[in-house]
């Protein structure tokens, strides 16, 4: 690429925060907006240097107007942003003065710049005046925030990508970093290739595709971390690794921390036994953490979407503190976000009980300072409701007004049928989103249009503090506007006109920049002193830098004493255990190419592929003792909700844990929302829910036939009890069962792919054995197609999708439309897709592996490319080369990889 004619910009997707170059393609139409664009990583970038992983390779594939809320909607109408505006600002209005400001909360999100994030807090806390003001990122990171101000005082990071690479033990807790950081995750192998002395643990109770990478994996009992890390900090103080000057020059609270973990953890045997790992294992770890010097810890949902995740971040902390090592070169604990501006949020106090410029909500002064700056009417004087009491305050009817930006509660938050219960009880409901129909927005009262990446103008900040410039290429469609001018046109129409005349995102930016800076000598480590007399010209031009280049390298940290704290963490168990009713552990996250509710990776063929239908996977073990069989429908319930979709057992899982995407929702399925089911108990001191820990059961779900569909249009699915949607190549994809036997497929086939009755159309039907195909063909090009049985062995969806790319099909093509392969060829099926990037799927690899004998990752590309862009796929490929050989074909059921048992 051209970088002299790109834009230069960040990633949408993950809190690694990397940098892209985006050259939009002319529109085929004069006049048209520009659909399309070449993404390529930037080599300038310092978290990236130019590498991608497969969603942000994908970005040009996702920029399509499909799906564009585009128009203000009041009421189910189309109307302009004047009476759009006047709308939302009176009935804010209205419910304020009646009930006062605790009756109105917004609802916001890490998607959003931080110039949003800024002017969203301010109108909130400072003229509003109350503190309900809640992100989605306190599901993911509100747990290291609030372990970091117990530790250090203030919500500082004090590790940077180099540290990472600068470090001889890299230790791995709660993170897929393969799949959920990848790019993150790529640095940390290339410093394993150039380094192999550099030793990594993974501590996760799965044994994902991250653990390829591992000299040691700990598959730690759900839950037990702090028991594991109180072990440490008792081995590590017992051994003599404590630095004790370190300790005594810059710490308080050591003695009543190890008194606690001394008497909660005990000896090496007993941490094992409490923590489900082998003894041997945990003295392996214990001991290579005692005598490396370097050692970072990277953590991430595995310890914050926890019931006692403020304690199981701080308990990592306090082994770090106890050695000395923070605050120097290759050494600290790393907490890796999800989104990619959770830390910005955190700098302008996007959350419930933080002010902005890390200043504190519970202080006076602070207060004073914040409000004085803003010259605001008030300010918010206690915290807000964090998330999930913010939702039950919308059901108790306490909370009569809400506004949603950028974020999808109804699928995302845990017990997701109370949330959506909620809403359909409160009496105004704002929603400001890029997209028109999502399980959110079909409850609201407004929807207001925002811009979408690639329109947007303004900054956020990555895991290790780095602010970077997000630049728009391409114009707002329609009327969609920023979200910072939103919530400012909100904030005028309500009355407060001089503090929200802002005329550009620069100007939000000062603002934010310069209240960094007030009351702040040497203080607070964020502080964007430097940035206050940025002009325009300087601020498009702004290149990316982390704020605090070396936090903590004095030993000074921001408690009003200058040392950090030892806190003492008592381990305590899940809040709700597996019981004989519910026996099983159900965890949730993310499947390596898909972003939140698919909303804008759902438009990429490519990235749907890898994983194109919603799954529960389970340890082969527990498969077999509930009578259950891997490819077919099962049943998910918790005591909060329950979900059907297909068995799948990856090798990946311990006994008596299931593991189920997060990504599914009701505009993509129609029985597989996980959030549904998630319990909604949450840390006591940050507020994040147990997403990892649900009791659950799992049940065989019986239906009487089940099938597929292929259709260049959408399809209204009449009479399917289950049914998951997916984007293929020139098609629509559609998984469908359904409990109620048919005799006659025929009309409803027709009805499904708008058949007319003098349709070409060709079909196939054996009653004996309950099969029944057909095709929809206009003009000899295939329009659509339906594959239905009573039983799970349908035909691989891999080369009937790529008939739709065939202008005109052959008379050997129409014939195998009804046999599901090429006639001539049987063994068509490249499989479910590995590498994203090059489209090579896994019975191509393993017939490659076998046919060429190829031993490596760099063999593979160099024949199949597979691997050699984004190297997401890179540890896949390493568990295909250990398969035993030869290796059975995949099933054709599934479109979701495998990996074999290690």
């Amino acid at each position: 690429m051209n970088a002299a004619a790109a834009v230069r910009t960040t990633c949408p997707y993950c809190g690694v925060g990397c940098g892209v170059l985006v050259r939009p393609t002319p529109p085929q139409v004069p006049g048209a907006q520009v659909v399309h664009a070449i993404v390529a990583g930037d080599p300038e970038h310092p978290a990236n240097a130019g590498r991608l992983c497969s969603k942000g390779a994908a970005l040009g594939e996702t920029l399509s107007m499909d799906g564009r809320l585009l128009q203000p909607r009041v009421l189910g109408r189309d109307t302009d942003w004047r009476l759009a505006l006047g709308y939302v600002a009176a009935g804010f209005r209205r419910l304020i003065d009646a009930h006062g400001p605790d009756a109105v909360a917004f609802y916001v999100s890490g998607q959003l710049l931080t110039e949003d994030y800024y002017v969203a807090n301010k109108l909130m806390k400072g003229y509003i005046g109350t503190a309900n003001i809640d992100t989605n990122s306190r599901l993911c990171m509100s747990s290291a925030v609030a372990a970091h101000k117990r530790a250090f005082g203030e919500d500082i990071v004090p590790v940077s990508y180099e540290d990472v690479e600068l470090a001889d033990l890299i230790v791995l807790v709660g993170s897929n970093t393969a799949w959920c950081h990848p790019v993150l995750f790529q640095r940390i192998a290339k410093a394993k290739e150039q380094r192999p002395e550099l030793t990594i643990v993974v501590i996760d109770p799965r044994s994902t595709v991250t653990c390829e990478i591992a000299d040691l994996h700990l598959p730690v009992a759900t839950g037990s971390d702090v028991w594991l890390f109180n072990g440490l900090l008792n081995f590590l103080s017992e051994h003599g690794v404590a630095n004790s000057e370190f300790i005594d020059a810059h710490t308080r609270g050591l003695d009543r921390a190890l008194a606690v973990a001394d008497n909660t953890a005990g000896s090496i045997a007993a941490v094992a036994r409490r923590c489900g790992l082998d003894a041997e294992a945990v003295q392996r770890f214990y001991a290579l953490f005692a005598r490396t010097a370097r050692v970072v810890t990277l953590f991430s949902q595995g310890v914050n979407q926890s019931s006692s995740g403020t304690d199981k971040a701080n308990s990592i902390i306090n082994c770090h503190l106890l050695t000395g090592r923070i605050g120097r070169p290759g050494a600290g604990p790393l907490s890796i976000t999800g989104q990619p501006n959770a830390m910005g949020g955190r700098e302008v106090g996007g959350l419930a009980n933080a002010l902005a410029a890390h200043l504190d909500l519970d202080d006076a002064e602070h207060r004073r300072v914040v409000q004085q700056f803003w010259n605001s009417p008030q300010i918010a004087t206690q915290p807000g409701l964090k998330a999930v009491d913010l939702f039950e305050a919308v059901h108790a009817g306490r909370i009569k007004a809400i506004w949603i930006a950028g974020t999808n509660p109804v699928v995302s938050m845990p017990n997701a049928d109370r949330v959506r219960a909620a809403l359909r009880r409160c009496e105004l409901v704002v929603v400001s989103d890029c997209v028109a129909d999502t399980d959110t927005t079909a409850l609201a009262h407004v929807l207001l249009p925002a811009a979408a990446w690639g329109e947007k103008d303004g900054t956020v900040t990555n895991s290790e503090r780095c602010i970077s410039r997000q630049r728009s290429f391409l114009s707002p469609p329609g009327s969609a506007k920023p979200d910072w001018w939103i919530f400012a046109a909100v904030a005028r129409a309500m009355g407060f006109t001089a503090g929200f005349d802002y005329a550009s995102a620069h100007a939000v930016f000062l603002e934010h920049a310069r209240l960094s800076a007030v009351a702040n000598e040497g203080r607070r480590a964020f502080n964007l002193r430097d940035w206050t007399t940025l002009d325009a010209d300087a601020y498009a031009a702004l290149q990316p830098r982390r704020w605090g280049e070396r936090p903590f390298s004095d030993g000074r940290y921001a408690h009003a004493d200058g040392r950090a704290r030892f806190i003492a963490t008592v381990p305590r168990a899940p809040a709700h255990a597996a019981d004989a009713e519910y026996p099983l552990v159900l965890n949730t996250g993310r499947v390596r190419d898909q972003w939140h509710t698919m909303t804008r990776t759902g438009k990429s063929a490519r990235l749907m592929a890898h994983a194109p239908e919603p799954f529960v996977d389970m340890h082969p073990q527990d498969v077999l003792l509930a009578g259950l069989r891997v490819g077919n429908f099962v049943r998910v319930d918790t005591r909060w909700g329950s979900m059907v979709a297909r068995l799948r057992s990856s090798g990946e899982m311990p006994r008596r844990m299931i593991f189920v995407p997060m990504h599914w929702n009701d505009t993509v399925s129609g029985a597989a929302r996980v959030g549904a089911l998630v319990n909604p108990v949450v840390d006591p001191v940050s507020g994040e829910p147990e997403s990892k820990h649900t009791p659950a059961r799992v049940c065989a779900y019986e239906v009487a036939w089940q099938g597929f569909a292929l259709s260049r249009e959408s399809l209204k699915l009449a009479d399917t009890t289950i049914w998951s949607r997916t984007l293929g190549p020139g098609c629509q994809r559609y998984e469908i069962a359904g409990r109620r036997e048919r005799g006659d497929w025929g009309p409803w086939a027709r009805r499904l792919l708008g058949a007319a009755a003098d349709a070409d159309w060709i079909e196939y039907a054996d009653p004996a054995t309950g099969i029944y195909r057909a095709a929809l063909l206009r003009e000899d090009r295939l329009q659509g197609c339906v594959f239905l049985s009573r039983r799970a062995d349908l035909p691989p969806r891999s080369w009937l999708s790529s008939l739709f790319a065939n202008s005109v099909l052959t008379h050997a093509e129409r014939t195998g439309l009804l046999l599901g392969s090429r006639a001539a060829d049987a063994t068509v099926d490249v499989g479910p897709v590995v590498c994203s990037c090059f489209n090579v799927g896994r019975n191509t690899l393993i017939a490659a592996i076998r046919e060429h004998a190829l031993a490596s990752a760099e063999a593979i590309g160099n024949r199949l490319r597979a691997g050699t862009n984004c190297g997401s796929c890179i540890p896949e490929l390493k568990a295909l080369l250990q398969m035993p050989r030869p290796a059975c074909k995949e099933p054709s059921w599934s479109d979701s990889p495998q990996r074999p048992p290690k």
